[in-house]
This record gives C-alpha cells, sequence and structure tokens, in this order.
C-alpha cells in the first residue's frame, strides 16, 4: 500500500485530556471533537475520553454520529439545532444544546418535548460571531427560564483573542462584560476554550471547552503543544520512494522554484496535496528523515514532496519520513505554510491509512 500514514495516539489523547482536567482544576471539562475530532477520526478517540464528562460538536449530525460509535456522555451541540424537528432527537439521545439567536429560543418556547433539555444561553461578548448582546442575557435568560422545554440553563460566551498577547486587554474586556451582565442570573458559566484554559486561569468559571489542545497542538502564538506539557495525538507519516542526486544549477518540481546550489541528494517522499500535506509550504519547510531534519524542495505536488537531503548522506529508499507529530511540532510548520494548526489536521484527506496505538510513540 502507499505509504501515506496518519499515526493516532490514544495515549497521547488521553495524556492531554488528564492535563486540561489538572488545569481546569474544579471546572468541569467539555472535550471539544467537532469536526471528526479535529480531523484524527472522532469516533476512533472515544477510548481515550472517557474521563472526560462531556462532549462538545458542531451540529446534530456529529452528536448523532457519536451516539452511534459508542458515546456515553452528555454531548453539547455548539451550534445549537437549526431546525425544530432535532429537539426530540435532543430529547432521547442526552443532547445539551447552546441557544443564540431567537429562533431556537422560539423553537423550545413551541416545541412539545417528552421531557426538557439542558440549555446553555450563548452571550456575544465580543466575538462578534454567535450570540445575544450582553445588554439582553437578562430578557433571554427569564425567556428561557419560563419555557417549559428548558431544564436549566447555562451561560455560555467566546474568548476573540485569548491566545494573542496582544489581544490582553480585549480579553479583559469580554470577560468584564460577560459577567457585568450575567451577575446574579442563575446557572453555570463557560467561557473558555484551550487558550483561556492554558492563558487565563481565573476565567475558568464551572465548564471549560479544550478542543485543540487535546490533540497536543498549542492555541497559544510562537508557542507549541511541548511546552504546555503535551504530546502531539497525530503524527504524520510516509516513506522515500526515490533517492536521486542533482548537479549544481539543476530544478526540481513544478515550476522549477528550485535549483541546486551545488551537488545534491535528493528524495522522493510519497505524499502530497491530495492527501493534505499544504500546497503552499515553502522550500525549506522542515520534515524528517530517519529522524533527522531535512528540508522540502521545491512545488508540493499532489501526490510527491522533494526533499533536500544534505547531511543525510545514507537516506535510501523506504527510509521513514515524519511530515508532522512526534518529533516535529506540527506549529512550525503551519506557520511556515502561512496556515494553522487546526487547517492542516482537518485537512488530512481520506486517502491517508490510519493507524491507531494506545501508547505515547
Amino acid at each position: 500500500m502507499r505509504p501515506a500514514r496518519a499515526l493516532i495516539d490514544l495515549a497521547a489523547l488521553r495524556a492531554n485530556l488528564a492535563r486540561a482536567i489538572t488545569l481546569a482544576g474544579p471546572a468541569s471539562v467539555t472535550a471539544v471533537v467537532k469536526a471528526n475530532g479535529y480531523g484524527h477520526g472522532a469516533a476512533r478517540l472515544l477510548p481515550a475520553l472517557d474521563a472526560a464528562p462531556r462532549l462538545a460538536v458542531a451540529c446534530i449530525e456529529e452528536a448523532l454520529s457519536l451516539r452511534e460509535a459508542g458515546a456515553g456522555q452528555p454531548i453539547l451541540l455548539l451550534e445549537g439545532v437549526f431546525e425544530e424537528s432535532e429537539l426530540s432527537s435532543c430529547v432521547t439521545q442526552d443532547f445539551e444544546i447552546v441557544v443564540h439567536e431567537p429562533g431556537q429560543a422560539r423553537m423550545l418556547e413551541t416545541a412539545s418535548l417528552a421531557k426538557p433539555l439542558r440549555t446553555w444561553l450563548k452571550i456575544d461578548s465580543g466575538m462578534g460571531r454567535l450570540g445575544f448582546r450582553p445588554e439582553t442575557a437578562r430578557h433571554h435568560h427569564e425567556r428561557l427560564s419560563r419555557c417549559t422545554s428548558v431544564a436549566g440553563i447555562g451561560l455560555m460566551t467566546h474568548l476573540a483573542s485569548a491566545d494573542e498577547a496582544a489581544g490582553r486587554a480585549r480579553t479583559r474586556e469580554q470577560l468584564h462584560r460577560f459577567d457585568a451582565e450575567t451577575s446574579g442570573l442563575p446557572g453555570p458559566r463557560s467561557i473558555c476554550n484551550s487558550a483561556g484554559l492554558l492563558a487565563w486561569p481565573h476565567a475558568h468559571g464551572d465548564m471549560v471547552r479544550p478542543g485543540i489542545m487535546l490533540y497536543g497542538i498549542s492555541p497559544l502564538e510562537n508557542r507549541a503543544g511541548h511546552d504546555e506539557g503535551l504530546a502531539p495525538v497525530m503524527t504524520l507519516t510516509t516513506r522515500l520512494i526515490a533517492v536521486k542526486d542533482v548537479r549544481p544549477g539543476e530544478t526540481v518540481g513544478y515550476g522549477a522554484t528550485w535549483t541546486a546550489p551545488a551537488r545534491t541528494r535528493i528524495g522522493i517522499a510519497a505524499i502530497g496535496y491530495g492527501d493534505g500535506y499544504p500546497r503552499h509550504a515553502p522550500s525549506g519547510t522542515p520534515v524528517l528523515v530517519r529522524g533527522r531534519r531535512a528540508k522540502l524542495a521545491g512545488r508540493v505536488s499532489m501526490d510527491m514532496i522533494a526533499l533536500d537531503l544534505g547531511g543525510i548522506d545514507d537516506a535510501a529508499v523506504g527510509d521513514p519520513v515524519v511530515l508532522w507529530g512526534r518529533g516535529l511540532a506540527i506549529e512550525e510548520v503551519a506557520a511556515l505554510a502561512r496556515t494553522i494548526a487546526y487547517e492542516l489536521l482537518c485537512g488530512v484527506t481520506g486517502r491517508v491509512h490510519v493507524e491507531v496505538s494506545d501508547r505515547i510513540v
């Protein structure tokens, strides 16, 4: 088989979740597994998420998929429901819902449910995306409190800049606005994503919602997962399928964008943008060959990349290549490709073979 592999390490996920639980202190941890577990395959992650009291996804399709795979915890729908017909499934499947706009509140008011639903009222404290304006929080809380379809109301917001040092003033303003407009309202508070959990320990509230850090990635600028005591859950690997020498002045790849400055040993690895490796990764982007650093040479193709093997004189066909993960932080690759680790993880395609282990490799 083609050697492109995504190695999924459940032991690393279990350790990252334990780290999140420790950081959260008395706050409950909701493990965010939306977008198919950030590209890792949500169903295959479930054995490592038993310690999470709750899971969170974007929508009911993702939640139903997790139930079918055996998830037993309550599951929170972060975007709530899109149609009133979804509410009955939420009741039978023990889903909790976010309410972030008036139409969703109306659905609850008109629905006839077998039992009421746990509901989280989302307040837009400054993200500018989903949620009610802070000054309307009391009105909507009272409205939901009168609704017989609602079993209990939590209060939620989302931090826009908790990952950025330059955004600290904005985050403080969000926290102040949320606290001021919800003061005295009953119900648990949920404020922090991974960045908030790591960087804002005094803002954890009653429930935190770590996502990217569970997969071993730091959301904080200029930091990698290992800086936060996290281990990568995905290691993307392949093998060399050709090794050749090029002469000074010869070029490699589409567009002839890389020219050999001297006689250079080039390796061809079986992976490309058709597998989810970023096409815009520039020459010089690091990879590991036999555990040693090599550099991307020329443009990424659909199925292959070329590597400058300078300094790895013993490289041979069949040698292992690591694109990111154990030994090579995905944050470094993402920065050079002018994207973020989230996008790289979610972009791994279906033709990459997946291997699951339960040990930190």
